[in-house]
């Protein structure tokens, strides 16, 4: 069975070793047929601890690694603050 692997906005970094990840989706109401936001926190286990409030990431699913995460950072550190913006330019 493959590993789900979702994109989302880190929200908080203040636990040892693990990061918040917001991911947004857009799903079509069954009865109104119109699209809405759904939003979901997954805990993910971050080894390296370069990864900042804000910055985008990929989670991919793994086995437990403690009551609530079950997720790990695969890639991620794309910073959405004005600085970045700036540097490009």
């Amino acid at each position: 069975m493959p590993r789900r692997v979702l994109q989302g906005i880190v929200k908080s970094t203040k636990m040892q070793n693990t990061i918040t990840v917001e991911v947004i989706r857009r799903e079509k109401h069954p009865l109104y047929k119109k699209f809405i936001k759904i939003n979901k926190k997954y805990h993910a286990h971050n080894e390296n601890a370069d990864i900042q409030v804000g910055d985008t990431v990929s989670i991919i699913e793994s086995k437990p690694i403690s009551k609530t995460v079950k997720w790990v950072v695969v890639e991620g550190s794309v910073k959405k603050s004005k600085e970045n913006k700036q540097a490009k330019e």
